[in-house]
């Protein structure tokens, strides 16, 4: 029996989860600036009677929680990025948080509702002008801050990517790759990065909408469409966090990736070649990176740098399995 030198074959699982991501301090910068507007308008909302006031300032409470959250993922991930008890590196934990995120986003467009009811029920007398001025400045600091999220720069993926092939019938051969791509890795992956950015897009929501009531009620007398924004607010606000549970829940159990992902390395393998893909899954471990298991049935099975070498490189599949079955019979 041959001797190996295993540390050739092994590897990490960091991938590239190990360094500080593009979000992480302007998610940071705009949490304290959010908990500074909240508490203003919350106090605000209560002296000049402004339920919408007073809902945005709630709602900005919920987000500097978010944000917190946001900001302990990004730290947790990478300081535990290797920690080989995470079998496929600390890539979910963005996603967990995500996830935490959109219920917290849900819980308050609910409250938001409740309260809103409850002030189109018993309406309050309001302070438009004093509403309307912070209304104001709610708006210019939620508009930058979402800005500033929206304009987060790309991440320039560093993948550690690496195959193993089994092939059934023959001996076993593996390979281990070290590959350092460049790819660019959009931001809308990261469902840490999407959730802050949506919790501050929903801030900015409900600014403009307390603006528009307030407007109608010291103009035209309308107060009743205050309490009424606000469950225009809650309700836009709910559908934010269901889209954003789903992304996030979707990664967090391993949902496959589309149709036309799965179809793109299904056509890399075929194409030009007898070799058919009898098994495939891919699925996300990370903002923008992928895991694969691949089975292959070969007359002629190749070294599994051949089959890596296949995958399209917009599949950021960073972590492949590949399986190979040697057909003796024709296909």
């Amino acid at each position: 029996m041959h001797s190996h030198n295993l540390t050739d074959w092994q590897h990490d699982h960091v991938f590239g989860q190990d360094r500080k991501q593009a979000g992480e301090k302007r998610s940071f910068i705009i949490m304290l600036v959010t908990l500074v507007m909240m508490v203003v308008e919350v106090i605000a909302g209560l002296v000049y009677g402004s339920m919408a006031l007073l809902a945005d300032g709630l709602h900005m409470a919920s987000h500097a929680v978010a944000l917190g959250i946001s900001v302990l993922a990004y730290i947790y991930a990478r300081k535990l990025a290797h920690d080989r008890g995470f079998a496929f590196g600390t890539g979910k934990i963005n996603s967990l948080a995500g996830f935490a995120s959109a219920v917290l986003l849900g819980a308050f467009a609910v409250s938001m509702a409740v309260e809103s009811v409850t002030y189109l029920i018993n309406p309050r007398a309001i302070a438009f002008d004093q509403a309307l001025l912070v209304a104001f400045i709610g708006l210019v600091v939620n508009g930058i801050s979402a800005w500033a999220l929206a304009g987060t720069p790309h991440d320039h993926g560093h993948d550690h990517g690496h195959g193993h092939e089994h092939d059934h019938g023959q001996a076993h051969h593996h390979a281990h790759h070290d590959d350092h791509e460049h790819d660019h890795e959009h931001h809308h992956h990261d469902h840490n990065l999407r959730a802050a950015y949506m919790h501050v897009l929903a801030d900015a929501l409900t600014s403009v909408l307390a603006i528009a009531a307030l407007f109608a009620g010291k103009y035209w007398g309308a107060a009743w469409l205050d309490p009424t924004m606000g469950i225009v607010g809650a309700i836009l606000v709910a559908r934010w966090s269901v889209s954003l549970m789903r992304g996030a829940g979707a990664v967090l159990l391993d949902r496959q990736v589309g149709d036309t992902h799965l179809d793109a390395v299904r056509t890399a393998i075929e194409q030009d070649s007898e070799d058919k893909v009898a098994d495939l899954h891919v699925w996300s471990i990370g903002p923008g990176i992928h895991a694969a298991a691949i089975a292959i049935v070969s007359h002629e099975p190749r070294h599994p740098d051949h089959y890596r070498r296949l995958l399209p490189a917009q599949s950021r599949i960073v972590h492949t399995t590949i399986e190979i079955h040697t057909c003796t019979g024709k296909h």
